[in-house]
C-alpha cells in the first residue's frame, strides 16, 4: 500500500481543504491514488491543471488519478474527457467522508467516476474542520465558504456556491484547541470573508466573530484575517482594529481596480473613494496598519486613463503587498462577452507597471522598519514574520513557533534582516 499523493493548485482555501482531504482519504483507507485539487480562477489556471494532470499520470502510471476542486466543479466535462483521469469529484463531495470511502471501494468497481452535484443547492455550513494547517506556528481556520456576489470577471461562485458560514461557537472551540496545541497565530479564511454570518441566526458580522474570539480565547497571542471586501467591513471590526492589539495590523483588500467606471463594469460594490476612505480610516485607527490588495490589469474596455487610476490607487491607499492579476478571459463570465477586450501585450505591460509600483511600496515599507523593534513569529529557525506580515531573516537560529522581539538591522531584497 502507498499513501495518496496530493497536488494543490490555487488559493489558500484550496490548500486548507487538501489537508482535510488527506485526513478523510486516510480514514477511508484510500491508497495508490493521486488527487489534484484544481483552481478555476482563470482560463490559464485550468490549462495548468490539465498540464499538471498529464505530468502526474506520466509519473504515476498505475495510480488512480482523481480530480477535484473549483475547475472540476465548474467544468467536470473537461476533466472527464481526459484519458489520464479516473474520477472527478466536486467541491461539496470532496469534503464528505462517504466520497472517500466510495473512492477507496472503487478499486473493485463500486462507484461512479463522476460525482459533481449542483453547488448552488448546498446550504450546509463550510466544510471539514481541521486542527492545524500551515506551519507549526500559524494555523488557518476556514470560517466561510462560497460567495453571493456576481462580479463579472469571476467564475468562483459557480465553483464554491453561495455563501455559508461556520457558527461562531464552532470556530471558537476549534481555535481553543489550536491554542492548546501551541499555535501562536490563527488566520481566519474564507472565499468572501466579510459576508460571514449573513446566513446565521441574528445575522452577525465578521467583527462580531473577531471580538468573540478575542474575548473567549484570551490565550491566543495573534489573530489575523485574510482577504476582505472593504465596503462590507462592519463597525465592530473597525472597533477591533482600533482597540485589539492581538488583531494583526495587516489587511488584504479585494479592490480589483482603481477606476469607477471599470469597477461598475466589474459589478463591484465599492467606488475608488470608498477604498481610499477605508484605508485612511484604518490607518488613523491603527497607524502601523499595512495593506495588501488584489488588482486586475487589462479588464475589458480599460483605457490608459482607467489604468492610471489603478496605478495611483497604490499610493492613494498606501498599498504594500500587491497581488496583480493580468486579466484573463474566462468563458462563462459576463466579462468574457464584452467586445472591447484589451490586447495581450498591453495587459502584460500594465501588469508589469503595477508590480513595479508595488515593488517601490515594498522597498519604502522595508526601509521604514530598519532600526525598529518588532515582535516576530518564527516560521522556521531563521525566518519569521512581523505583525504586518513582513518576512524577516535571522543570522542566528531562533525557537521555531515562538514570538521573539528583536530590532531590524537591515533589508535584503524583499525581506528584512535581524
Amino acid at each position: 500500500m502507498s499513501a495518496p499523493k496530493f497536488t494543490t493548485l490555487g488559493c489558500r482555501l484550496n490548500a486548507y481543504e487538501t489537508e482535510a482531504m488527506k485526513e478523510l482519504s486516510a480514514q477511508a483507507g484510500l491508497d495508490n491514488a493521486v488527487i489534484v485539487n484544481t483552481c478555476a480562477v482563470t482560463a490559464e489556471a485550468v490549462r495548468k491543471a490539465r498540464q499538471e494532470i498529464r505530468r502526474l499520470r506520466r509519473e504515476n502510471p498505475t495510480a488512480r488519478l482523481i480530480v477535484t476542486g473549483c475547475a472540476a466543479q465548474t467544468e467536470p466535462e473537461t476533466f472527464t474527457a481526459m484519458a489520464e483521469v479516473d474520477a472527478v469529484i466536486g467541491n461539496t463531495e470532496k469534503m464528505r467522508p462517504e466520497t472517500w470511502k466510495s473512492m477507496a471501494a472503487d478499486f473493485i468497481g463500486e462507484t461512479e467516476s463522476v460525482q459533481v452535484d449542483d453547488i448552488m443547492s448546498v446550504t450546509e455550513t463550510a466544510g471539514h474542520l481541521i486542527d492545524g494547517f500551515g506551519t507549526r506556528s500559524r494555523a488557518y481556520v476556514q470560517v466561510q465558504n462560497g460567495c453571493d456576489h456576481r462580479c463579472t470577471f469571476c467564475i468562483i461562485p459557480y465553483g464554491r456556491g453561495n455563501s455559508r458560514s461556520v457558527p461562531a461557537g464552532v470556530v471558537v472551540d476549534q481555535i481553543k484547541r489550536l491554542v492548546d496545541r501551541g499555535y501562536n497565530e490563527v488566520v481566519l479564511t474564507g472565499v468572501d470573508l466579510t459576508s460571514w454570518g449573513a446566513d446565521l441566526p441574528a445575522e452577525p458580522k465578521l467583527g462580531d466573530l473577531v471580538m468573540r474570539i478575542l474575548r473567549l480565547v484570551p490565550d491566543l497571542p495573534r489573530l489575523r484575517i485574510s482577504s476582505i471586501d472593504s465596503i462590507e467591513v462592519d463597525e465592530n471590526l473597525m472597533h477591533a482594529i482600533a482597540t485589539e492589539p492581538r488583531l494583526m495590523p495587516h489587511l488584504h483588500l479585494s479592490l480589483q481596480h482603481g477606476d469607477d467606471l471599470i469597477l461598475k463594469r466589474m459589478k463591484r460594490r465599492h467606488l475608488r473613494d470608498d477604498a481610499i476612505r477605508f484605508a485612511e480610516e484604518a490607518r488613523r485607527l491603527r497607524p502601523e496598519m499595512t495593506f495588501g490588495a488584489d488588482i486586475i490589469a487589462g479588464f475589458p474596455t480599460e483605457t490608459e486613463a482607467h489604468f492610471e487610476n489603478s496605478l495611483k490607487l497604490v499610493d492613494d491607499c498606501h498599498l504594500t503587498w500587491l497581488h496583480v492579476f493580468p486579466y484573463s478571459r474566462r468563458e462563462g463570465t459576463p466579462a468574457a462577452k464584452i467586445p472591447s477586450q484589451v490586447n495581450g501585450k498591453t495587459i502584460k505591460d500594465r501588469a508589469a507597471r503595477l508590480r513595479a509600483a508595488g515593488d517601490r511600496r515594498v522597498a519604502r515599507h522595508l526601509a521604514q522598519q530598519v532600526g525598529r523593534s518588532h515582535r516576530i513569529l518564527m516560521e522556521s529557525p531563521q525566518m519569521g514574520r512581523t505583525e504586518q506580515f513582513t518576512e524577516v531573516h535571522f543570522d542566528t537560529p531562533q525557537p521555531e513557533g515562538q514570538i521573539v522581539t528583536t530590532t531590524i538591522t537591515g533589508t535584503s531584497g524583499s525581506v528584512l534582516t535581524a
